[in-house]
């Protein structure tokens, strides 16, 4: 054993004896708090001509606080904008508008909650802002996540579709709603008829049909313990459409919840509604004027060859009927006429190059709600009536108005489809032919097929029904879409993917005069 040498052994024994008589109290000081943090990291959202809107969560109390820059390490040109104070009241959630952001240029994002100069670890991610001139764009579209049962398994590797677009790098991802299912609950284990069993990761809030402000909030949350979601939110802006999974299945404003014993704390379903149209708020980042306004449906100009409209097909709607009304009326409405109209002046305002109106309902697929109603636009063979009476007036005006490139993107069904609609097959002839691409599901039970509606005159140039029904995600059977539009020529190209990735079927498309 080595000799130490008499000076540090005293040095030794003094600091021990200071340690020694040290007071408790002392000894008993607590480590400082760390700052707050963000416990389901960020979000991008809305990306837009010169903006983005960036959401963010806190674990606590705190200010939300962006940085930006063109510098991938964020340690020159940094621009600093400090947003709202989270609070109880919006869940420690809240939104920054990023405005005046260069065009076409990759931009590098730092998210902090702050409170009194002290924060937690950071969120990082970067995205593509929109183009002021003519280049080559790429993004996606599904909906339909965390339906009929099947949640984040983590043995299977969680929301795989969101993997499956990152690799695809777009430029950001319409989910055209059914962002959660508020009505269906999880159960740990799903035993399928062949012996496997699927295993779900499992919350409080995902336990049974959300009713409560929290558990609808519990809901949003849930996704965002999905490692695949968060590394998709990291590189990739997501705009928000909701649908009627957000509040309950088939659901419109005036809707009772009597008929589902399941529902007991919230009997009106306008509360539960409100309720979840709040959650919605806060956990998707819709930004600008929409977000001021409270508007779910929106425009987002993305440069000279790409306006995407949102509209909103569930807050103005009339009770599901047999949609058979003659004549438009309180039960005919779908979009209603304030939006109606301005969808139609907004279209007619465009000058881009493609409009492409995301709606999370398909136009001439039949959707019922029990045996005789109806939940979509499309009622059945004939003239247009009930519902479609709004879809006919809009696409009369677009005919007439010559509003060129109107492309619909839909999802809802739960299978993968491309329509080609022309007036020479159709009953109601006074439109231009254009194209419906439905998408979905990205992580939820697949089905299918719908029959068409002849109304509009549908034609199914390709889809993919499941083989059996409610297929789980690990059957192969999840699918998103994509669209790329050539920066040179305009020529833009629908492709409908599965989970690998892979293009199912492609339509290319010239733009029109």
């Amino acid at each position: 054993m080595p000799v130490l040498p008499r000076r540090t052994v005293l040095q030794g024994l003094v600091l021990a004896a200071a340690g020694c008589a040290a007071p408790a109290t002392s000894r008993r000081t607590p480590a400082p708090r760390p700052g707050p943090g963000l416990p389901l990291g960020a979000q991008l959202g809305d990306a837009r001509a010169g903006a983005v809107t960036v959401w963010g969560r806190a674990d606590r109390a705190a200010r939300l606080v962006v940085e930006w820059s063109e510098d991938a390490r964020l340690s020159k040109g940094v621009h600093r904008v400090e947003g709202p104070a989270l609070s109880e009241a919006s869940d420690f959630t809240g939104v920054v508008d990023l405005t005046g952001l260069p065009p076409g240029r990759e931009v590098h994002v730092r998210v902090l909650a702050e409170d009194g100069g002290r924060a937690g670890e950071a969120w990082q991610g970067r995205f593509v802002t929109a183009p002021d001139s003519a280049r080559d764009l790429h993004f996606t579209w599904s909906a339909d996540v965390c339906g009929q049962g099947w949640g984040i398994n983590p043995e299977w590797g969680g929301y795989r579709g969101y993997g499956a677009m990152r690799a695809l790098r777009p430029d950001f991802f319409l989910h055209v709603g059914d962002a959660i299912y508020a009505d269906n609950p999880l159960l740990p284990e799903v035993k399928l008829p062949d012996g496997r069993v699927w295993r779900n990761r499992v919350t409080p809030a995902k336990s049974k049909v959300a009713e409560t402000l929290e558990e609808l909030r519990g809901n949003f949350a849930y996704n965002f313990l999905d490692e695949e979601l968060r590394a998709f939110a990291r590189e990739v802006p997501i705009a928000y459409q909701w649908d009627d999974h957000e509040v309950r299945n088939n659901w419109y404003p005036e809707r009772s919840l009597a008929d589902d014993p399941r529902y007991t704390q919230v009997s009106d379903a306008g509360v539960l509604g409100a309720r979840a149209r709040q959650a919605f708020f806060e956990y998707a980042p819709v930004g600008g004027a929409a977000r001021a306004e409270g508007r779910i449906h929106r425009q987002l100009a993305y440069g000279p060859h790409l306006d995407i409209f949102i509209p909103d097909v569930r807050a103005f709607r009339g009770p599901n009927t047999i949609n058979r009304q003659e004549r438009p009326g309180a039960e005919s409405v779908f979009l209603g006429r304030a939006q109606l109209d301005g969808l139609k002046a907004a279209l007619a305002a465009s000058t881009a190059t493609w409009k492409v109106i995301a709606t999370s309902m398909p136009l001439g697929l039949i959707v019922p709600d029990g045996p005789q109603h109806m939940e979509a636009w499309a009622n059945g063979p004939g003239a247009p009536l009930g519902r479609e009476l709004e879809l006919a007036e809009l696409l009369s005006f677009l005919k007439a108005r010559r509003v060129r490139n109107v492309l619909f993107l839909t999802a809802d069904v739960h299978y993968p489809a491309a329509h080609h609609y022309h007036p020479e097959r159709a009953r109601f002839r006074d439109f231009d032919p254009f194209w419906e691409f439905v998408a979905g599901p990205l992580h939820a039970g697949t089905f299918g097929p719908n029959p068409l509606d002849d109304t509009f005159g549908p034609e199914v140039r390709w889809h993919r029904p499941a083989t059996v029904m409610n297929a789980a995600p690990w059957d192969g059977q999840q699918y998103f879409g994509s669209v790329r539009i050539d920066g040179k020529s305009g020529a833009l190209t629908v492709a409908l993917h599965d989970l690998t990735g892979a293009a199912l079927h492609r339509v290319e498309l010239e733009p029109q005069a």
